[in-house]
């Protein structure tokens, strides 16, 4: 294509040191006539994981930790004894159905298969009020007219000694007292301060005689005059002697779109707002699980959360599931987004794996059977399946990714398993397009033969040297080869989110992806989010990985920079690709390290400015993105080549600091945000100033 090297910053840049004292112009020329290639309509989206408690603790809604007692076999984690009077007798312990210290006669408490686990509450002396709390996800968050939906489940002793063969020993541990008087009475529910002298909000029901299992729902609601805090718990308490059996506890603040089972407002609002046009789920590493048996088990994620046991995790915790395959579907839905799904494909994190042939046809089945969940019609098994939980719609698809970040498997088996899965999905599914996870640029050797896969996924976690280095790699990329899918990518600097430095790398870095986006199809940054709270003496630190795009506590949360870079990227984009010639792009020395200066190696140079350029064919509108890494302003000379005319007024959104380390927290959440104002006085060429350490978008109107 005749313009094609024009894309390139490398190829065509005129470069000079940005200390060196020779007056040049830098120059930037939009070739307007010739914007020809399509932008991809998909080319910004999300890519999602549990991790860092993205969901538990993090955009699912449900504030119990531990709700249903399976985070620990020793310990009621995130639960305790609450008691008014010290010298008050009461106790708590995990009940399980299949653990031989368990007495005999309290084996047998599961509700289900998936509730197999109970919480036991002993009362043996009682002045005040006794109960368990919860400690939530570092804390429980209390805002003012909040109404919470709250339920659990409740067992009563009610206590009778099994039948006992003669020769049976009797059991050692003493009878346990029934609820007192085996006569209904009231428990107390409420959302109260850590030391329990303030109550924000209580409820009370009133327990039947002789219960078994039965399933209790109130609300609770805080008074107007309620101050915001996140240091609160959840209590269930009561002043009657006995025994007392929990499962599944349960509590909800309003979510988005006042869905039961659903999201987190604030975190919802911010994701719909970045206009992402797809969701890559779920995973990344919580996909493939440690070991084969720990991956995604999407099957048991379905249907009511009483029947969904959770699985353990990719990232050093339980994960309770309560995001499942539906929750999926529907929050991609709530964007107006489209769903990437990644399945399974005989790969986990430890190494193990399973062969292409026929141990590897159960997993491509189940593969299947999801697919089937996802689009199939209410006449189909999976189909009807997705109808009876709520959504009788069919869900858009078109792409399914095989796998996960299978260059990890040494073995080698990738090349046969995904041809195996590739051949089994579109022989059913011809209309779905399948991505490898292996692109032969990064992983030659391990690459997929014969048939070339239509997309590979491409995976880059980088310093902002590395990315402004590498910005323009995909300017010469072979345009007859697979289409690129970058998803999972970062610039990771800062902690736990994104400091201003690792936005301007994400900017220089998607600049690239924009001039290329006839090739580059799609892109997710990962991590999505994380829960920034620091261990206390109850629970760890809340994240595994450093670098992310938004934070949170139980009650707060804020955008990194770099969110608000994906946010500006995606707002302002065209559909066709401008190219466009630069001149005397300034560049400097990246550091070298000790061992690089030992070796006498030279330092590299990397531009100064970084840009794209896109053009909505319909209006005539031009975008145009530059990216300032250095600490001065720096002044462009642009040319607006073949357009008959140009609006004298344009947009301007700028996100800039001072200080390239500073960024965003929860105590000062809009230190760097973007900030729009206008500019007068364009012509078909026109001179603009960039700020230092900034990220720039100029709409400008050409018709």
């Amino acid at each position: 294509m005749k313009f094609r090297k024009l894309f390139s910053l490398s190829a065509l840049a005129i470069f000079c040191y940005t200390n060196c004292h020779a007056q040049t112009t830098l120059a930037i020329t939009l070739h307007l006539d010739h914007a020809r290639a399509s932008v991809s309509s998909n080319l910004y989206g999300l890519m999602t994981e549990e991790i860092n408690h993205s969901y538990d603790g993090g955009l699912y809604g449900e504030l119990i930790r531990n709700r249903i007692f399976k985070d620990s076999k020793t310990s009621p984690e995130g639960w305790s004894l609450v008691k008014d009077n010290a010298a008050d007798t009461a106790s708590i312990q995990l009940i399980a159905a299949n653990e031989d210290h368990i007495p005999y006669d309290e084996r047998g408490q599961a509700i289900n298969g998936a509730l197999s686990i109970c919480l036991r509450l002993t009362v043996e002396k009682v002045s005040g009020k006794v109960g368990i709390a919860n400690e939530g996800f570092w804390g429980i968050p209390v805002k003012p007219s909040t109404t919470y939906r709250a339920s659990f489940y409740i067992k009563g002793s009610a206590r009778t000694e099994p039948f006992r063969w003669p020769w049976e020993p009797k059991p050692t541990t003493p009878p346990l007292p029934d609820i007192e008087n085996n006569t209904p009475g009231p428990v107390t529910v409420s959302i109260e301060s850590n030391d329990g002298k303030t109550v924000y909000a209580s409820g009370t029901i009133n327990l039947e005689k002789s219960i078994y299992w039965k399933k209790y729902n109130l609300t609770l609601t805080t008074a107007a005059d309620v101050q915001p805090t996140k240091d609160a718990r959840f209590v269930i308490s009561t002043n009657r002697l006995g025994v007392y059996y929990f499962n599944l506890v349960s509590l909800f603040p309003p979510t988005f779109n006042n869905q039961q089972n659903g999201f987190r407002t604030d975190l919802m609002q911010m994701l719909v707002d970045m206009k992402p046009k797809f969701l890559r789920f779920p995973g990344g590493n919580f996909l493939e699980g440690p070991m084969i048996t720990d991956a995604f088990p999407w099957k048991t994620t379905l249907g009511p959360i009483e029947n969904r046991p959770g699985h353990k995790g990719s990232w050093g915790y339980r994960a309770s599931d309560g995001m499942g395959l539906l929750e999926f579907l529907e929050w991609t839905e709530d964007m107006g987004a489209e769903p990437v799904l990644a399945v399974y494909a005989g790969y986990s994190l430890q190494g193990d794996h399973i062969d292409a042939g026929p141990l590897l046809k159960p997993y491509v089945n189940d593969a299947l059977d999801e697919i089937e969940y996802v689009t199939g019609n209410t006449t189909t098994y999976w189909g009807a399946k997705r109808a009876g939980d709520g959504h009788p719609e069919p869900f858009k698809l078109h792409y399914i990714e095989i796998g996960n970040e299978d260059w990890f498997d040494r073995s080698n088996s990738y090349d046969g398993r995904f041809k195996q899965f590739r051949d089994a999905i579109e022989t059913k599914y011809p209309q779905l397009t399948c991505i490898s996870t292996i692109p032969a640029t990064q992983y030659p050797s391990m690459k997929v033969t014969g048939k070339q896969p239509a997309v590979v996924d491409e995976h880059y976690y980088r310093n902002s040297w590395d990315m402004w280095e590498h910005a323009s790699q995909y300017d010469n990329y072979d345009r007859n080869g697979p289409k690129i899918f970058v998803g999972e990518w970062a610039t990771r600097e800062g902690a736990p989110t994104t400091n201003l430095n690792a936005a301007l790398g994400d900017a220089a870095w998607m600049t690239g992806m924009e001039r290329n986006s006839d090739i580059v199809i799609m892109s997710c940054y990962a991590p999505l989010f994380v829960n920034v709270n620091t261990a206390t003496s109850t629970a760890p630190k809340a994240w595994q990985w450093d670098s992310d795009l938004i934070g949170y506590n139980a009650l707060n949360s804020y955008g990194s920079p770099s969110y608000y870079v994906q946010k500006l990227f995606s707002h302002y984009l065209g559909d066709k690709i401008v190219p466009a010639t630069v001149e005397n792009i300034p560049v400097q020395n990246r550091p070298l390290s000790k061992k690089d200066s030992a070796d006498g190696i030279q330092p590299k140079t990397v531009p100064t400015i970084f840009y794209s350029a896109t053009m909505n064919d319909t209006t005539g509108t031009i975008y145009l993105k530059v990216v300032n890494t250095i600490a001065k302003k720096q002044t462009i000379k642009i040319n607006l080549d073949g357009v008959a005319k140009v609006s004298p007024k344009a947009t301007i959104v700028v996100i800039k600091n001072d200080k390239p380390t500073d960024t965003n927290t929860i105590s000062e959440p809009e230190k760097i945000v973007p900030v729009t104002s206008t500019v007068n006085g364009l012509k078909k060429t026109f001179r603009q100033s960039f700020p230092p350490y900034s990220v720039t978008v100029m709409q400008i109107q050409t018709r």
